[in-house]
């Protein structure tokens, strides 16, 4: 594709009008998304509002009068329908990591003949931090085990309690089969735990129809909520009554401001909740999702499957005379909105690239992670990328020193 057509595809792109409503840098191409979504235009006009108007103009009174106190529910009925749940069975709060834990120990006390939650070694870090953390917490009555992914059927067995699995792998972007390993885990007698950090707000997912039991996502990848925004969880509603949360927070008692000297929990995912919610952060995240909703799910995967695929074939274009490797499957199927390559000097081109506009990341040891939302993407972007991939490679810019220095966040 030449320069020219993919300009061309911008100008037929049905959804190409959307992003004039993010703020993005002049002369930038922003491929990292997939690590920290930009915000909407409308975002400093809303956060300035809500600390004017409401902290500022209703103070305490603003729990009740701006319906504070119900945000955390509003938010996740908005973003149920991007993952194919109900409202009822996703609340809005707390980190992914400490979702993750309560859920692990919630699974784990469902199933109290099994003891194991089982995982791939290459699965996210703080997932498998949280379930060495609750094994550890639990002795016994909890072990972690840990298999390469080619080994995850056969370590199914009648001890697992619960398989914890990441639809898309951080590091190449692979999408896993979310109802393939949902079966497998049931017909092991397991529950099943996804993590969907790298899908929700990227494509389509369908939790019920696949029968799902447990999730958790962020809310500052893909569905553009901001720093730390706020994490969700999921579960399935035929759990609920054997759900228990290992944390009793105030905000997930039954009568919160009964004040009662003994925990009652809430019913459902609302006894998920624990401290006092982040406002600030939810009205950012509230609105930013609900432009995900406006733009459509369906819409942003169709166009996000055309700009990896263009991605891949500008790269393969270099690959072999710069020694790029694709680590990111070639089938559309069988992968999310990221697209990896392996360089031996990944690092410092993708500092290089950063210095000439384009911004990638970099994941240990070898991988460049280029991430492609497609409600703020254009082709010309991706074409421009490739170009601005290919000029640092055959000129070498990355080779400066610093460029080689490493900076905290990669």
């Amino acid at each position: 594709m030449t320069r020219s057509q993919a300009e061309q595809y911008d100008i037929v792109d049905p959804i190409s009008g959307y992003r004039n409503r993010f703020v993005l840098p002049p002369d930038l191409i922003y491929l990292d998304g997939n690590s920290l979504g930009p915000p909407s235009c409308d975002m400093e006009n809303l956060l300035a509002a809500t600390v004017r108007d409401q902290w500022g103009g209703e103070l305490v009174g603003g729990w009740n009068r701006c319906a504070w106190i119900d945000l955390s529910r509003r938010v996740a009925a908005a973003i149920a329908p991007l993952i194919g749940a109900d409202d009822d069975e996703v609340i809005v709060c707390d980190s992914t990591s400490v979702n993750l834990f309560k859920l692990l120990a919630a699974a784990l006390r469902m199933s109290p003949e099994s003891r194991i939650i089982l995982s791939e070694k290459e699965n996210f870090p703080t997932d498998l931090y949280m379930a060495q953390g609750l094994a550890e917490l639990l002795g016994e009555r909890a072990s972690l085990r840990l298999v390469d992914r080619s080994e995850l059927a056969d370590a199914l067995d009648d001890q697992v309690a619960v398989l914890m699995l990441t639809q898309v792998d951080f590091r190449t972007g692979e999408l896993l089969d979310l109802g393939h390993w949902t079966r497998a885990a049931h017909e092991a007698g397991a529950l099943m735990l996804w993590d969907l950090a790298h899908s929700a707000g990227a494509l389509p997912v369908d939790l019920n129809r696949h029968g799902v039991d447990l999730a958790v996502g962020c809310g500052y990848k893909y569905l553009n909520g901001g720093p730390g925004a706020p994490a969700f969880a999921f579960a399935a509603r035929r759990l609920h009554d054997e759900l228990v949360s290992p944390l009793w927070g105030w905000m997930g008692h039954a009568a919160p401001f009964d004040f009662a000297t003994g925990y009652r929990p809430a019913a459902g995912v609302e006894q998920l909740q624990v401290g006092t919610p982040p406002i600030l952060s939810l009205k950012a995240l509230e609105r930013s999702v609900a432009l995900i909703n406006e733009i459509g799910i369906d819409r942003l995967w169709a166009k996000s499957r055309q700009l990896t695929r263009l991605f891949i074939d500008l790269s393969d274009a270099i690959a072999a005379e710069h020694g790029l490797e694709l680590a990111t499957p070639r089938d559309p199927g069988r992968r999310g909105s990221q697209v990896s390559l392996r360089h031996p000097q990944g690092y410092a081109i993708v500092q290089a690239l950063a210095t000439a506009g384009v911004v990638g990341d970099f994941r240990a040891p070898d991988l460049m992670r280029f991430g492609f939302a497609p409600a703020y993407i254009r082709f010309v972007d991706v074409w421009n990328a490739a170009a601005t991939l290919k000029r640092v490679l055959e000129t070498r810019s990355w080779d400066q020193p610093q460029f080689h220095e490493r900076l905290k966040v990669t």
